[in-house]
């Protein structure tokens, strides 16, 4: 089994043009250690106050909107975030960190010899250099007093959802929910999952790429494990799965009802 960084299959599914508004909204910043930079852009409340306590979100893109551009993570989330930042309903910091093209979210192999493909997690394995540098990017904001450490979140589609299960298993204590589409990972991982973690994962049943499951085995493994997993297939949805989750009216309200 070969060690791959790249889902080209992934780039099939039509990426929405990002607009100069959208890109306009969440500022562009770069986060270093260790000699190695971190991409990403991060978005703001309305009326936003450096001193009060804010929730923050973490969102991991898929393997299509890897690069060096620090704007191609946006494709997919970027405008869920921002209409929730117009609507002001859930005041919020958004950050949307972006893989190189030659880097992966969580540690693991992945085999396309066939459909959907394989995974091989390394649940022991030390964390690609993006997961490394995107904990040490949470660290840092965990330091910020505009971050509320109680209402944390995390969430990723794809290669980003993988990412998820992963910062979940590495950061136990730190986040209050997490959001997981069409990703997987090696099910032993919920035995490090914080005790009581809710997590809603989705899947679409077509899915060729990322076999459902995948969502299906985690979501069992977490509650198995104490937690509080629950799981929304779509019976019509292959891998873009998003678009149906990003359509989900209680997402939101769902994700920001939680806290440590």
């Amino acid at each position: 089994m070969k060690r791959f960084f790249v889902f080209a299959v992934a780039l099939i599914f039509a990426c929405p043009v990002l607009s100069q508004e959208l890109t306009s909204l969440y500022e562009a910043r770069q986060f270093e250690q260790g000699g190695h930079t971190l991409n990403y852009r991060i978005l703001f409340p309305e009326n936003f106050d450096s001193s009060k306590p804010y929730p923050l979100v973490l969102f991991l893109h898929g393997a299509g909107e890897r690069g060096n551009d620090n704007a191609s993570q946006l494709t997919h989330g970027g405008k869920l975030f921002a209409d929730n930042r117009e609507a002001g309903q859930f005041p919020a910091v958004v950050v949307f960190p972006q893989v190189p093209k030659d880097d992966y979210w969580a540690a693991v192999e992945v085999d396309r010899e066939q459909q959907p493909f394989t995974f091989n997690y390394a649940i022991d394995a030390e964390p690609t250099e993006s997961m490394a540098l995107l904990m040490g990017l949470l660290d840092q904001l965990m330091g910020k007093p505009f971050v509320d450490t109680q209402r944390i979140y995390v969430g990723g589609l794809s290669m980003g959802g993988m990412g998820t299960y992963e910062i979940l298993a590495r950061k136990p204590d730190v986040f209050a929910a997490a959001i997981a589409i069409c990703g997987g990972a090696n099910p032993a991982t919920a035995k490090r999952y914080r005790d009581g973690l809710p997590l809603w994962a989705f899947h679409g049943e077509r899915d060729d790429i990322v076999a459902p499951s995948l969502s299906v085995n985690m979501v069992d493994a977490i509650n198995a494990a104490g937690g509080n997993a629950k799981l929304t297939l779509y019976p019509d949805a292959n891998h873009n799965s998003w678009d149906s989750t990003f359509a989900e009216p209680e997402l939101l309200p769902w994700l920001f009802s939680h806290q440590l």
